[in-house]
């Protein structure tokens, strides 16, 4: 009887399920979207209860489909594994009851408490112990601003009665009724108060946040026992969930990422790009962060990363707001029928901007247009803000490890753009790798579980998928697109 592995990928737009065979393959998949909520201009949230009951529909359409060709698949399942939204934070109470909305990585509630620590000792403490850098990207400071501004979370802070969690630990909590309360040292290391030397919370950072009372998960390698769920009677006993890991870390994981050097982006509603350094933290001074890539009970791989705040969301915007396309998929066509974006750029601060430039008070900016531009042109302009952001960290990057990009391993929903996919790598001048599986996230939840379940005895056991990868080689006329990537650049100093 073929075992398999369940993966629950929790991501902004919606959650993803996922079996796996024990060749990496998938048996059966299912997605359900999630909306956000926007309170006030720069605030992102989402509904906590929202979020879980999500899963729990994404899941239930994801068995019921395996269910139909299997009708044993629920005896087949041996474990779990859940990759998810990494900075976006919640607290809650004994009772499992929310104190307030989850925070989404996006939000910038917290530019001004930035600021106030901006060249302040907190900050460099912040970045030694955590790797990270000052900013509303990461969970910490928006904490504080909760702190400051939400009496019922300050209140339940101060009388030592809120539990804090990152979307991995609110789902294991809600899963196991509870009795589980555990994050994994990828998305610890999101948070601002986690030390990436020690493992550990760190005792400093949280009395700088004035948060020294919060209930802590315990925190473990992305491949452990985790706990154990029937998730909502879908199954007819308890299946063990044997890893968490934060989503872009999973794709590092999915994609291979074992040795220092090899480097992966995911295309998704941001973007992360890491590079895998080896076993200790290296620093920055490029507008990198230095962050825990993945771990397992024996080994701790740690990674640079560049973060992009705006990718994928980009073309949402242009979808739904400002109706310019039917579908995503329509912008390859849109780009491919001109020639140029026509002098038009688009400057996707929608949120910020994040690596290298780190302006997270910026506005985002469409300039260039003229009486002669047309849809078609935002639409290539918006495609070229993606591969632009892309370049921007791997120059940076590159500075910082004094190693030139090989190559780039690319996943994620954007990489079904083959006209993205050839514009960044020409833009590179290196080949990019995609794997052909846009479920590469759940793919790395879905290895750690097997490694800690059994399924598979070692990292070497891993299945490979060379044979179905597509390797896109750089164009030798690529002149125009690094043309107007500088042109670009000028653009982001000027507006931004």
């Amino acid at each position: 009887m073929e075992r398999l592995i369940l993966a629950i990928d929790q991501g902004t737009g919606g959650t993803k399920t996922v079996l796996f065979d024990s060749q990496g393959r998938i048996a059966a998949k299912a997605a359900h979207p999630l909306p956000s909520l926007y309170p006030q201009v720069g605030f992102v949230e989402q509904d906590p209860l929202e979020i879980y009951n999500n899963v729990i529909t994404s899941l239930r359409l994801c068995l019921d489909q395996a269910s139909a060709d299997t009708p044993d698949v629920l005896a087949r399942i041996i474990s779990a594994g859940i990759s998810n939204q990494r900075e976006t934070f919640l607290l809650w109470d004994d009772s499992g009851n929310p104190l307030c909305n989850a925070v989404v990585w996006q939000c910038k509630r917290s530019v001004p408490i930035c600021e106030k620590l901006k060249g302040s000792s907190v900050e460099q403490e912040i970045r030694s112990r955590t790797g990270l850098i000052v900013d509303p990207y990461f969970s910490g400071t928006k904490l504080a601003w909760l702190m400051e501004n939400n009496a019922t979370v300050k209140d339940a802070v101060r009388s030592g009665k809120a539990r804090f969690g990152t979307v991995d630990t609110w789902l294991l909590y809600k899963l196991t009724r509870g009795e589980s309360y555990f994050t994994d040292y990828t998305n610890a290391s999101r948070t601002l108060l986690f030390n990436i030397h020690t493992l550990t919370w760190d005792a400093i950072l949280l009395e700088a946040f004035g948060v020294d009372p919060l209930i802590l998960p315990q925190t473990a390698p992305s491949s452990a026992h985790f706990g154990s769920s029937d998730f909502e009677g879908l199954f007819p006993h308890p299946i063990p969930i044997s890893g968490m890991i934060g989503d872009s870390h999973a794709a590092a994981f999915g994609q291979g990422c074992f040795s220092p050097g090899q480097a992966k982006a995911t295309l998704g509603t941001g973007s992360s790009i890491l590079c895998n350094i080896g076993g200790s933290p290296k620093p920055s001074g490029h507008g990198m962060v230095s962050t825990i890539c993945w771990s397992t009970g024996d080994r701790v791989d740690h990674a640079l990363e560049g973060i992009i705040v705006t990718c994928g969301a980009t073309i949402q915007w242009l979808r739904d707001k400002l109706g310019l396309m039917a579908s995503s998929a329509d912008t390859e066509a849109m780009a491919r029928s001109v020639d140029s974006s026509g002098g038009v750029f688009l400057i996707p601060a929608f949120s910020g901007m994040g690596a290298p430039h780190w302006k997270m008070d910026a506005k985002a900016s469409l300039v260039g247009l003229t009486l002669g531009s047309d849809k078609n042109h935002v639409a290539r302009a918006a495609l070229e803000s993606v591969a632009f952001q892309i370049k921007d960290v791997i120059m940076a990057m590159e500075e910082d490890s004094g190693v030139p990009l090989l190559e780039l391993k690319l996943d994620g929903g954007m990489t079904s753009n083959k006209f993205l996919m050839e514009m960044i790598t020409d833009l590179l001048g290196v080949p990019t790798v995609t794997m052909g599986m846009e479920e590469v996230s759940a793919l790395g939840a879905a290895y750690l579980a097997g490694l800690e379940s059994g399924m598979f005895a070692g990292l070497d056991a891993l299945p490979s998928f060379q044979a179905r990868a597509t390797t896109y080689v750089p164009s030798s006329a690529a002149e125009h697109i690094r043309e107007n990537h500088a042109t670009w650049r000028e653009m982001i100093h000027k507006h931004c």
